[in-house]
């Protein structure tokens, strides 16, 4: 007999309706999909979103699957009753994973796993001390958030978003020899701060480019940073001597708000700022006023605090910064690979195993 999909309509606890056409327009549909040929009792694993199909391919026929079926994030309320009894919990970066929905999932949850590679919503010491491994997915989107933060620097440094508004405006006149010039990256220096995997493949990319040379910062030196090659640097002369300035690490305690009014002064006023780590590396008050004041040329954001960015942001007003709504990894082919390994992070971990990429 071939697996069939069960699927219950749950009401929303938000939303109270009488009529059943209101009730289909108002609830978001919970899908729950069972095998229905296997004697097995199968474990219980609760998706937090509607995520690419690859994700739920993978633990179909491995597990009883219930999922949030909407683009938008799960509700708090919802989230505390849909984990309770779960073995499994598959969430995404919105999702706050904190004590007291471990609480609420109680003593039948033994995996999670978030499809990002950030974590730092996902309370990984409360997880260690109840014994629940936590997942997450590198490298699969490596290359994605790679091409994204160099599409983001050339857009900054080559004034791509202004060239775009005088063309609708009508403001592009006839050709003038120093409008709208932009910062090159040939012989250019680039600082990227954090060497990892992201960092690595960003400056892999740009060596094309002709850049002079690539300074990056990092908690120890990497042996790797000699196949581009890169010279190690502290923090001060990084941002002292770069013309470019990708922030391209994990945040921590240490690192939040490290590029702030001091990092901003200490950087050439015609050095651009890129940030496609994490919103919370910059301060944003501090980073306005830099830009605002000609102390640095410009700045490219994919990732912002918070997000989404209120559409009144001061950031928002200024021609020389660019703002993306977290889209570092939105390709099909890298959404896919993410869904596909937060999938496979909990299987392996109720069958007993490691997770292929664990949080250590």
């Amino acid at each position: 007999m071939r697996p069939r999909c069960v699927i219950s309509l749950v009401s929303s606890a938000y939303t109270h309706t009488r009529k059943i056409n209101s009730y289909f327009k108002s609830s978001v549909l919970i899908f729950t999909t069972r095998n229905m040929s296997s004697a097995t009792k199968l474990p219980k694993v609760f998706v937090t979103r509607k995520v690419p199909e690859d994700g739920i391919k993978y633990l179909r026929n491995k597990a009883e699957v219930t999922q949030w079926n909407s683009d938008d994030a799960i509700p708090r309320g919802e989230l505390k009753e849909r984990v309770r009894g779960v073995d499994g919990l598959f969430c995404l970066l919105t999702d706050k994973i904190d004590a007291e929905i471990l609480d609420c999932a109680g003593p039948s949850l033994k995996a999670v796993s978030t499809m990002s590679v950030g974590y730092d919503h996902v309370d990984v010491g409360e997880c260690n001390k109840r014994g629940i491994p936590v997942g997450f997915t590198p490298n699969v989107l490596t290359s994605a958030t790679a091409e994204l933060t160099v599409t983001l620097l050339l857009t900054v440094s080559r004034r791509i978003k202004e060239g775009i508004e005088a063309v609708k405006d009508g403001s592009w006149g006839t050709w003038k020899p120093l409008w709208l010039c932009g910062q090159g990256l040939d012989g250019a220096t680039v600082g990227v701060i954090g060497l990892g995997r992201i960092g690595f493949a960003v400056a892999q990319r740009l060596k094309p480019f002709g850049v002079a040379k690539i300074l990056y910062a990092d908690a120890e030196e990497k042996e790797y940073a000699n196949q581009l090659p890169a010279e190690y640097a502290n923090l001060d002369q990084l941002l002292e001597e770069s013309d470019f300035v990708l922030g391209c690490c994990a945040l921590t305690e240490e690192n939040v708000g490290l590029m702030n009014s001091s990092a901003f002064k200490k950087m050439k006023k015609t050095a651009i700022f890129i940030n496609t780590s994490r919103g919370g590396l910059a301060n944003q008050d501090d980073l306005y006023q830099a830009l605002k004041s000609g102390e640095i040329l410009g700045a490219g954001l994919d990732v912002t605090t918070p997000e989404p960015l209120p559409t009144d942001h001061p950031l928002l007003s200024l021609d020389n910064c660019v703002i993306l709504p977290h889209i570092a990894s939105a390709t099909l082919k890298s959404r896919n690979a993410m869904s596909e390994l937060c999938a496979r992070n909990i299987i392996e971990a109720l069958n007993g195993n490691s997770m292929p990429a664990e949080v250590k």
